[in-house]
Order: structure tokens, then sequence, then C-alpha cells
């Protein structure tokens, strides 16, 4: 991509209240107003908040009408049991006790969990956080040995699991005088304190709530420490935005508005698995559905979308291709989806196309952010989204965004340089580790999140990860630009680019390409198409077609798999 040069700096922030009307900006974010903004001082650096938060991730789940509270919010496919907000406090309440006078547990201490997504997973995680206590998410991926490490780190004073995962603890990696318990028989232990309550915890908004892992592709994983203010600040985003959408709605209407529903689908050991658990409901009284654990279905989800009547889709572009392909999307009725996202990367525009085409009334959006950022950074949707579905969009609330130069000066419009984050979401630091702290946050508290990135028209752009960029003979090649040419082709499902070594150029792009089942593709014709929309030096040298590329559990796709596979040739 061009490289062009301007006057104006590469620096965002929310500019969206210049879109509201006066009276909707009075009443959302004026003095006195649910969303009032001020400057305020977070960890010693001036930063935007919101003047009238929720201090705590619990005063946040409570902060519903009578109302709400008898909506349900848990249903677990499983058991088949549903939970109101009131009967979830209750058991979460209880769970809380549990933890406090049967194990000690305290403000500071970390609980580990390692498990499938279940209902119960997510009430425990409710209670260790109305302790004070860290949720520490194990990823219920991992082996023995990374299980190992990840305890090991955190030093947990509990682990709870499933039998599936607790089996794979090596002997020797649980320390001598910490539990391990079974989280169905810890649920059900605890419903003999019901109706208790654990009493008052003194909590700072900036003590930490969650340590979840980093995915660890370019070394072992490392724990992202979130604070209740880091949580609290997104949830409050999300609730603003909600309250933006149906601003200026009649009572009616929004009295007729179904309860927003939705699948969960990310791992709760992730960022997009606490989202919806400790973001999403408690901003706003969603009902979440547990699958019955196991791989990712498309078919599973329309089929419990179809039965719930969900209203939102998350999801990674590998999924939302997998949706709209299969066969049998037709036969299910997804008419009740109102809106789908996805997030961490730019979003292949033939799938936004896609997606338009299958689902015209939905609202589509896409996030940029990280773990570090409980995902808070950028965010386009709606008309926008279609029009530029290639960027990421404008900063969201709270949030400010600069592009640097590799000398650490602001970049210029449309020149391309590393992002860079700040906002009362941005984590605490790594656990236990100072060094990766501050080569990550500097004394300002911004974010170095390791992207490339350009700012134009107010939005941002993104280009690749810093380490995926390939220079080729002096030439900058950004893989994703090529990755959305190949996705684009209507015979190719997936797709990846690498850079590999050449004696002469340094580098030079290699594509892996997953075609379509019957498809009739051949390394010649994928690089006549890339040379229909790219220049020379960006058209992949040379082709693989895979059955399938590597990805995390988290639907990252791995390209240091493929790198080492290439080096290793």
């Amino acid at each position: 991509m061009t490289e062009l040069t301007g006057t104006v700096p590469a620096r965002l922030r929310w500019e969206g209240a210049a879109a509201l009307s006066p009276e909707v900006r009075q009443t959302l974010l004026g003095p006195g107003a649910p969303f009032e903004l001020a400057t305020e001082e977070v960890l010693g650096v001036p930063h935007t908040v919101f003047a009238r938060r929720p201090r705590t991730l619990r005063a946040l789940l409570e902060d519903k009408t009578p109302g709400q509270l008898e909506l349900p919010f848990l249903h677990s496919v499983p058991t088949g049991r549903t939970w109101s907000y009131r009967e979830a406090l209750a058991d979460i309440d209880a769970i809380a006790v549990l933890l406090q006078q049967r194990h000690g547990v305290r403000a500071g201490d970390r609980v580990a969990i390692v498990a499938a997504n279940h209902a119960e997973y997510a009430l425990l995680m409710w209670a260790v956080v109305t302790l004070g206590a860290v949720v520490t998410g194990l990823n219920g991926w991992w082996t023995g040995p990374e299980l190992t490490h990840g305890i090991a780190l955190s030093s947990p004073v509990l682990i709870v699991g499933d039998e599936r995962r607790l089996a794979r603890l090596e002997p020797g990696s649980v320390p001598d005088g910490v539990p391990v318990l079974d989280l169905h028989e810890l649920h059900a232990e605890a419903q003999q304190f019901l109706g208790r309550s654990p009493g008052p915890v003194d909590l700072a908004e900036d003590d930490p709530a969650v340590l979840l892992f980093t995915s660890g592709t370019t070394g072992r994983p490392k724990g992202a420490v979130l604070s209740h203010r880091n949580i609290v600040n997104f949830a409050l985003v999300g609730r603003l935005s909600g309250a933006i959408a149906t601003a200026g709605l009649p009572a009616a209407t929004l009295a007729a508005m179904p309860q927003s529903c939705s699948v969960v689908t990310g791992p709760l050991f992730h960022v997009s698995g606490i989202a919806p658990v400790l973001v999403t409901a408690a901003s706003s009284p969603t009902k979440l559905v547990f699958p019955a654990p196991g791989r990712w279905d498309p078919v599973v989800l329309m089929e419990l979308v179809q039965e719930h009547r969900a209203t939102y889709l998350a999801g990674v572009p590998t999924q939302f291709w997998r949706l709209l392909r299969h066969p049998d999307v037709g036969r299910y009725d997804l008419s009740s989806v109102t809106s789908t996202s996805t997030g961490g990367s730019a979003f292949p525009p033939e799938l936004v196309r896609a997606l338009h085409e299958r689902f015209p009334r939905v609202r589509l959006g896409n996030g940029y952010g990280m773990t570090e950022t409980v995902g808070l950074g950028a965010r386009i949707g709606n008309d926008e989204f279609l029009e530029v579905p290639e960027s990421v969009g404008p900063a969201q609330v709270t949030v400010e965004i600069e592009v640097r130069r590799d000398d650490g000066s602001l970049a210029d419009e449309h020149e391309v340089g590393e992002v860079f984050l700040r906002s009362p979401s941005v984590f605490l630091g790594y656990w236990d580790d100072p060094a990766a702290t501050a080569a990550a946050l500097d004394a300002e508290r911004w974010y170095r999140t390791g992207d490339f990135g350009r700012v134009s028209g107010g939005l941002l752009y993104l280009e690749s990860r810093r380490r995926d960029l390939i220079i080729r003979g002096g030439e900058n090649v950004y893989p994703i630009e090529v990755e959305n040419r190949l996705v684009e082709h209507p015979d190719v499902d997936d797709a990846a680019v690498i850079g590999v070594d050449h004696h002469d150029l340094g580098q030079e792009p290699k594509a892996f390409v997953v075609p379509r089942a019957g498809a009739d593709l051949t390394e010649e014709s994928v690089r006549a198409w890339c040379a229909l929309a790219l220049a020379p030096f960006k058209v992949p040298a040379s082709v693989e077609f895979r059955p399938a590329l590597p990805y995390s559990d988290t639907g990252k796709l791995l390209k240091k798999a493929l790198e080492d596979e290439e080096r290793s040739r």
C-alpha cells in the first residue's frame, strides 16, 4: 500500500458526541447524566473517564432494576437450567461464602480455573471477583507442561476445573496445600450456603480482577492483569453505545424490544469469553446461552440461535465464513439476530459483503482491541462498516489512539506506523514480569500494540503485526492486503501470507491457500488473480494449497507455525 504523508497528526479520540443532537447529548453526556465524561487521574496519568461509574464489577452487576433482576441471565444447554439475575446473584453469594469460609480465599488471592465453558464457570467467576480475588483463567486446551507453567506463574490458592482438564495436571505441578476442586461439585456444595452473603469487601477500582494469559505464539504465555476499572469502563462504553442506538425511540417501542441474547462461543479463559460474562451481561440484562462443551459447530450455533431467539452473534472471520457457506444455513430461522461483530483484526471486505447479503437488516460491526485492553480500542459498524470494511473504525469512548514512527515520533495521517492505545481499560501489567510490562507500557500508560496501522479520515486501518511485515527488495508488503485479495476469490475458503527467505530480495511473499471443496485451483491461477489487483512485488511468489490452516483455540491464525515449517525445510 502506498504511504502518503501529510501534515495532520495520526491521532484519534472519540468524536461521537458531535454526531448527537443537543438534546440527546445533554441527556446522555451532560452534567449529572448517566454517561457524563470527566478527566481524572488513573494510576497517576490523566484519562477521560465516566464520572458516574460503578467502582467494582459486583456493583456493576447489581446495577439492575427489580424487573431486570427477574430476567433470564444464564442458560445451560447440558442441564437445561436457566438462572434469572436474582437466582444467579444468590448462587454467586453462596459460592463466595464457600470459597471464603472453607478455602480461605481473600482479596488479591488468585483462583485458577481450567474448564470448558459452563454456566457454573460463569457463576464461579462472579463469586471470585465478588470477594476481590483474581479470576485466573488457565487455557482449557493447554497440555500438562503448559498448565504447570500457568500455575507456577500465578501461584493460585485454589484450582477449580472439570474432570477432563484436571486430569492433565502433572504430578508435582500443584504446590502442597493448594486444593484442587471439581467445578460441578463445588457448585453443588455451595448450595448449603444459599441465603448467606460473604459480607463487604474493601476494594479499590484499580485492584486486579482477572488474570488472562496471552496466546504465547512468540514465547511462553504472559499473564495480563485486568482491574475492576478496566472491565467496568469497557462495560460502560458498551452501555453508552446501546443508549445512543436507542435514543429517541418511543417508550412503547423500547418496551416491546426483546431481551438481548447471545450464544457464548468465546472460551472463558479468553477476553472474548469474559466480555459476555463480565461485561455485556453486567452492562445490560443479557441472556447468555452456554452450549454443550465441544468444538465450535455452525449447526449447533444455528440451532441455538433459532431456539433462543438470539439477537447477537460474535465470532472470528473463519467462523463467519463457515456459517455463511454451510449448505443448511437457509433452513434455520436466524431472523432474531440484529447485530454481529468480530474483533482483533481487519475484516476481509468480501466477508462483509457476504454477511450483509445474507443478513441485510443486521447491524454489522468490527472492533480492534486485545487482551491487554479488554478488547477496547477502535470500532466500526453499520453503514460505515459497509462503506469502508477494511477499516477497524474510529476510537471508542475514553480511548486515545496514536500511530508512531520507529523513533517514537507521531506519524502523519496516511503514514504507516505502530499503533499505541491509551484508555482506562488498559491493563495493569503482566503478572510478575516487570520487564515485559515496561516493554508494553510507557510512563504515560500508552500501550504498545505491536501492530502496524495508519490513520486516514478519522479512521484506523490495520496493516499487519510488526513481526508479520514482509520486506521484499526494500518494498514493504503487508500480508493482510494480499490475504484480503486472496479470500475475494470465489474458490478460496481461507488464506495466509508469510515472508520466506530469498537470497537476493531478502524476503518474498508466500501464500497458503485453502480451496473450496471441489474447486480446481492452480498456483498460476491464484497468482494471476492477485496480479489483477496488486502491484507485482505483492503477488505471492509461491502458493501452497492446504486442507486447513493452523488456528489457536481462540481463533487466531498461527502464522508462526507456518513460518516454523518453512524454516524446517
